[in-house]
């Protein structure tokens, strides 16, 4: 029987009441070195990343519906020193950060001594996935081949899989206009094929178009490509067009976001009280705004989730060899 009973009760966990994703996105790691000290980045201490991300989760946990950790320097000293709400969904990633080979034939692979059983020890609700993408370059089947590998573990593990694909352009610079709209919408097509449980989707224009007709029909199609429920990554983008950005993809279809230098990045460059002001009043106006876009136009999560998976309804006698 394939009832996923632990996989429905993980998403359960990560979105609200209602079935929608508001998430707080802090799996952030040599790229936060860069937020903390754009001057000297190696200089950043493990300690320093924690105590960062404990602050943020301290000032923003309450409002969201779940936080998206690391395994490096977030998930331990959240949950070992009692910072994250139990009843805030803990998602956890098991990639490494960074990529190998070519900036044009980008490669991600699983953090070295961890894995979705490691994740799923730590009492995570899900884990989550990011691969770097593009459906043409040599190595997309090594990536796909990637995902079937974790996803098969989580499924052994009924654990819930969030896929974050990461769009790069073959000459190995950054994607822009329609050339980022096809390879977004050709990426969500290959990947939810594969069966993963939510896609989280880059937005399928470079933050240079600001056209919203392009972006709707951008969006109609983003959702019909998606063969599972999607939630909207922010990548930074400043807040204000991250909520156009967000509304609109909800409109179309997505079931939230999970977001995070939009609502918390200037708070890297303050000295402690300053930052833990900022994220007292501006993160959690922004945080509280993003999860009133979802709560007001994002479609649930469950429908979709089970018209893709299919999961068994459980029978009499179910638990026997469950």
């Amino acid at each position: 029987m394939a009832l996923l009973l632990g996989t429905q009760r993980g998403l359960a966990a990560c979105a609200s009441a209602s079935g929608r994703f508001s998430v707080l996105a802090l799996d952030h790691r040599q790229n936060l070195r860069h937020e903390l000290r754009p001057e000297d980045p190696s200089s950043v201490t493990n300690d320093e990343m924690a105590s960062f991300k404990l602050a943020i989760i301290r000032a923003l946990a309450t409002h969201t519906s779940g936080v998206l950790l690391d395994p490096e320097v977030g998930v331990a000293p959240a949950i070992a020193g009692d910072v994250l709400p139990g009843r805030v969904g803990l998602l956890v990633a098991v990639e490494a950060t960074g990529y190998e080979g070519s900036a044009g034939d980008r490669r991600s692979r699983v953090l070295d001594g961890w894995s979705p059983a490691a994740i799923r020890r730590t009492g995570a609700s899900a884990a989550k996935l990011l691969v770097y993408y593009h459906p043409d370059a040599p190595g997309a089947p090594e990536q796909e081949r990637l995902i079937a590998d974790v996803l098969a573990e989580c499924r052994a593990l009924d654990l819930p899989l969030f896929v974050e694909p990461l769009s790069f352009g073959l000459d190995g610079g950054k994607l822009a206009g329609e050339d980022r709209r096809r390879v977004v919408i050709r990426t969500a097509e290959r990947l939810t094929a594969l069966g993963p449980d939510i896609l989280k989707a880059e937005f399928p224009y470079d933050p240079g178009v600001i056209d919203q007709g392009r972006w709707v029909d951008a969006l109609a199609e983003l959702d019909a490509a998606s063969r599972v429920p999607w939630v909207l990554l922010s990548g930074g983008v400043e807040q204000a067009r991250f909520e156009a950005q967000l509304e609109a993809a909800c409109r179309a279809g997505a079931s939230g976001a999970l977001v995070g230098r939009s609502v918390w990045a200037e708070a890297a460059r303050l000295p402690p009280d300053a930052r833990d002001a900022f994220l007292a009043a501006e993160s959690v106006t922004r945080m509280t705004r993003l999860t009133a876009i979802v709560e007001t136009h994002a479609r649930p999560w469950r429908a979709r989730w089970q018209q893709a998976h299919r999961p068994d309804e459980p029978g009499e006698g179910w638990y026997a060899g469950y």
